[in-house]
């Protein structure tokens, strides 16, 4: 069975940083495209960033490019988000997917809060 569980999210002021994790299990990590998706209050999901099965291409949205950082450790099974100087907009749940779920709508995991405020 596929997992996904994010974790990593709390309560941080403007301008600091979090670092976010998601450990997957029951599929072969190292092979699977990986994407951070978000949902702030009332919107829709928002591609975040996503990075290629050996790291070495990285892509993210405008409003968090030179803030956000996306990596993976493939003998750990698991992907990072680390987040920095980040905005009350940046307040949102954060979920990790492969690639191809987030492509066919499918999100596996329960998310992380992540909330910006002073």
């Amino acid at each position: 069975e596929v997992q996904l569980v994010e974790s990593g999210g709390g309560l941080v002021q403007p301008g600091g940083s979090l670092r976010l994790s998601c450990a997957a299990s029951g599929f072969t990590f190292s092979s699977y495209d990986m994407t951070w998706v978000r949902q702030a209050p009332g919107k829709g999901l928002e591609w975040v960033s996503s990075i290629n099965t050996r790291s070495v291409i990285t892509r993210y949205t405008v409003s968090v490019k030179g803030r956000f950082t996306i990596s993976r450790d493939n003998a750990k099974n698991t992907l990072y988000l680390q987040m920095s100087s980040l905005k009350t907009e940046d307040t949102a749940v954060y979920y990790c997917a492969t690639n191809d779920d987030w492509v066919a709508g499918i999100l596996r995991g329960q998310g992380t809060q992540v909330t910006v405020s002073s």
